[in-house]
């Protein structure tokens, strides 16, 4: 069974900086691209981050050979806090095609 989980989050004060995972795991024979997509309160899901997007505060990696995803957020800001899910885009057993899959979400909190 496929899984996504991350990790990293946390509380930190403004300015501070994180770096969140994201480990895909279980029958996995593909992945085409990972991402991430946080979800504010009272907000809509709105894109992070993608595998060859560039960002000024916030840079994505991928390992490819850990099917593992980050993301390190720096100069991090109370309006950058936010329930952070990661993404990937993967051919799994016993899907044949690809899906997208998603990951349980990791809290971040920035303080003023």
């Amino acid at each position: 069974q496929v899984q996504l989980v991350e990790s990293g989050g946390g509380l930190v004060q403004a300015g501070g900086s994180l770096r969140l995972s994201c480990v895909a795991s279980g029958g996995i024979f593909s992945i085409n691209t990972m991402g991430w997509y946080r979800r504010a309160p009272g907000k809509q899901r709105e894109l992070v981050a993608t595998i060859g997007s560039a960002g000024s505060r916030f840079t994505i990696s991928r390992d490819n050979a850990k099917n593992t995803v980050y993301l390190q957020m720096n100069s991090l800001k109370p309006e950058d806090t936010a329930v952070y899910y990661c993404y990937a885009r993967m051919t799994a057993w016993p899907h044949a095609d690809e899906y997208d899959y998603w990951g349980q979400g990791t809290q971040v909190t920035v303080s003023s």
